[in-house]
């Protein structure tokens, strides 16, 4: 895990947390971002100069737009990879390191949000064992090559193939275009047997609405 975080009391106790819809960050993935808003950019002066802990959230859904309230659950990411581009935005990729529940927020003292992350519940997520999984990828392949011709998407079939089981699943749950909702079913999917049925499922729902027969792989 980036940072050599092995248990939850690792963890910080406040976190300041970048809202954003779509975009998902899941335990052992990285999540390339690019900051410019001024707060943001205040967000990150103050983690790289501190324990560079982010945490990714979406939000609810409703509310007041300037200051919408946040999902229950995020993910908190370490700052593994930062520049500087000549305009002035940053350029930075998070590493996942543990799921959390959103707990208090605090009030107002900085430009950004930060909240009070709870994050026992989800302490397998510091364990590398906990994401490997093998599932039959024939019927899965199947599925996801209907999905694509229904939304006019390609994938490296290769890496599809043959990539380790964990990486094919969270690499398709972060980057394919989802709505929010799913977004957040994914990373809330207790377990990464249960990420896959969650993807499974959103994948059949699309697949369904196309009678025609998929295109052979390519």
């Amino acid at each position: 895990m980036p940072g050599g975080y092995r248990k939850v009391s690792d963890l910080p106790a406040l976190i300041p947390v970048f809202p954003l819809d779509g975009a998902l960050l899941l335990p052992g993935c990285q999540l390339p971002l690019q900051i410019f808003e001024p707060r943001y950019l205040n967000m990150v002066d103050d983690a790289m100069s501190g324990g560079r802990i982010i945490g990714m959230i979406q939000t609810a859904g409703a509310g007041d737009r300037a200051n919408p309230p946040l999902a229950g659950v995020g993910c908190a990411g370490r700052i593994t990879a930062y520049a500087e581009t000549p305009d002035g935005r940053y350029l930075i990729t998070l590493s996942g390191i543990c799921r959390f529940d959103a707990g208090d927020e605090l009030p107002a003292t900085t430009p950004y949000r930060q909240v009070r992350p709870d994050f026992r519940r989800f302490a397998r997520d510091l364990d590398p064992a906990e994401s490997e999984i093998d599932f039959e990828r024939a019927p899965f392949l199947t599925l996801l090559r209907r999905y694509l011709a229904q939304k006019n998407l390609a994938v490296e079939w290769e890496a599809a193939r043959h990539a380790p089981g964990a990486a094919v699943i969270n690499s398709l749950a972060m980057g394919l275009p989802l709505d929010r909702a799913e977004k957040q079913a994914l990373l809330e999917a207790p377990r990464m047997r249960d990420r896959l049925a969650v993807l499974e499922t959103l994948l059949a729902i699309d697949a369904a609405e196309d009678d025609d027969e998929p295109p052979p792989l390519q």
